[in-house]
């Protein structure tokens, strides 16, 4: 099993989506990126920690690469606004790669490059690439929060409708359910 860590706005949406992937194992929503231990969701919310909302990916490369997990990343959400997905403003919804190693380093790199050199986005990429220092997860109330929670309002107008395309884009990489 391997690991992968993004972030890409709020973590509700790329978790629904992840745990949906064959050859994922388990996804997990908490912070990294930021100067303070242990935050909680409270604090990350005020922009001042300096951690992300992230996703670990716990996943298994002979089924699914993390190549693959960066293609449906880079899909999830804008990688070319700074600090900001939508509505949701500050720090804490910045995008970025954390990677375990130097392969995912460079495998992160790589793609970015190419996906610019493709011109796949109207403007620059500006997804941070670091190297992870700690992962701190989130409260249970956070995990897989789009199934436990598929009526409350953030979920209906702004998961939902991403979770959708999600699957309409990736229907052949799905578990079954």
């Amino acid at each position: 099993m391997e690991t992968a860590t993004l972030a890409g706005g709020c973590f509700w949406c790329l978790d629904g989506a992840y745990r949906a992937l064959r050859g994922v194992i388990s996804v997990e929503s908490g912070y990294a990126g930021g100067h303070d231990s242990n935050p909680t969701y409270q604090q990350v919310c005020t922009g001042t920690t300096g951690h992300a909302e992230v996703v670990r990916i716990t996943y298994d490369p002979d089924e699914i690469g993390y190549r693959d997990l960066l293609e449906v990343f880079f899909s999830m959400h804008d990688p070319t606004t700074l600090n900001r997905q939508g509505a949701d403003v500050g720090t804490q919804y910045r995008s970025a790669i954390f990677w375990h190693d130097e392969v995912q380093r460079e495998t992160a790199k790589a793609m970015i490059t190419e996906l610019e050199l493709d011109g796949v986005f109207d403007d620059a990429i500006v997804t941070e690439v670091s190297g992870l220092d700690e992962f701190y997860p989130a409260g249970e109330d956070h995990q897989d929060y789009y199934r436990r929670n598929p009526n409350q309002g953030y979920c209906q107008v702004v998961v939902a409708p991403k979770l959708a395309k999600f699957r309409a884009k990736y229907a052949g990489r799905l578990k079954e359910r």
